[in-house]
């Protein structure tokens, strides 16, 4: 399920924090959650993440996305590389109707 645990102790917790998130109802319940859970700096960046992630899925090119979000190209290029493979961020972008039609 998950590829970051380095051990069956941190992956039950992961789990667990993954099962209490998909356990909230409503954005608002969400956003208390995170706000509880994350610093403010930790929630944008995840938010930039996201963002970028948006931008690249709908063509945008490194160097706008950089100098719209301020991300490092490092950055960038990660968002890039799970992009491609499909994951979490394309289901997501995919399942909230993110994509630009133009």
């Amino acid at each position: 399920m998950i590829s970051i645990a380095v051990n069956e102790n941190t992956e039950n917790t992961v789990i667990n924090l993954f099962k209490a998130i998909s356990s909230l109802d409503s954005a608002e319940e969400v956003s208390e959650f995170f706000e509880d859970l994350c610093t403010k700096r930790e929630l944008i960046d995840m938010a930039q993440r996201f963002d970028t992630a948006v931008k690249l899925y709908n063509g945008e090119n490194y160097l706008n996305v950089s100098s719209k979000t301020g991300i490092s190209s490092a950055t960038i290029s990660r968002v890039n590389k799970c992009l491609k493979r499909k994951g979490g961020y394309v289901k997501t972008i995919e399942k909230l109707g993110l994509k630009n039609t133009d």
